[in-house]
């Protein structure tokens, strides 16, 4: 199902997830404050207006409560991202996500109500050390210390065997979200569903669970 996006700040991290959610066929509405950065990505993203969002009025008139989830992507200007941020709560913002240029940025994004807090170089540092030490894992993101979420090749044992009987929940703390067959896939897979050779499956849940799973 199609949701709206607003992403406010179009910095490498910004761009990057306002195109990919482009891709993926949302509805996405991007916010910038440099005029030549503007014209750079117009072309790219299509829907893009120049505005100073630590403006009331400027957020004002962005209507960030008609948006399913906002982003706000300009942690190196940590004046104008906490600003910025606490406009969008004022205007309404349903789900508040706004990237941190460190640890003291983030508890203050944390404080002000932001619903999720995003660090880009730690998280991105996270996922690329836990992609090339284990080899069945082709992508990690950590959701917090004990949990994550991975993309990994079924790993042998669990090919020709159903999620029924695999039970990855009771061994190894995790539900799977998808699998990717060729072209095809498989959102919330039942029970019933057999895992074939060349599967990648989407799991959630234990971190260590992860690393045990793709180990077995």
């Amino acid at each position: 199902m199609s949701k709206r996006f607003l992403v406010i700040g179009l910095g490498r991290f910004g761009f990057n997830i306002a195109r990919a959610l482009t891709e993926m066929g949302q509805y996405v509405q991007c916010v910038e404050s440099d005029p030549e950065r503007v014209n750079d990505v117009a072309p790219i993203l299509h829907r893009v207006i120049r505005a100073d969002t630590t403006d009331p009025a400027a957020v004002r008139a962005l209507r960030v409560s008609d948006y399913d989830v906002v982003v706000v992507a300009i942690s190196d200007d940590v004046e104008s991202s906490i600003i910025t941020c606490l406009n969008c709560k004022d205007m309404g913002a349903k789900i508040l996500l706004a990237t941190a240029k460190h640890q003291a940025h983030g508890r203050v994004l944390e404080r002000i109500g932001v619903d999720r807090v995003i660090y880009p170089h730690r998280d991105m540092g996270a996922r690329l050390a836990y992609s090339i030490t284990t080899g069945g894992i082709i992508d990690y993101i950590r959701l917090s210390e004990e949990y994550g979420l991975a993309e990994l090749t079924a790993p042998a044992t669990l090919v020709n065997h159903t999620l029924k009987e695999l039970n990855l929940t009771h061994r190894f703390g995790l539900n799977v979200l998808a699998i990717r067959r060729g072209r095809q896939v498989i959102v919330s897979p039942g029970a019933d569903e057999r895992i074939l050779e060349g599967d990648v499956i989407v799991v959630i849940g234990d971190a260590r669970g992860i690393s045990e799973l793709e180990g077995t």
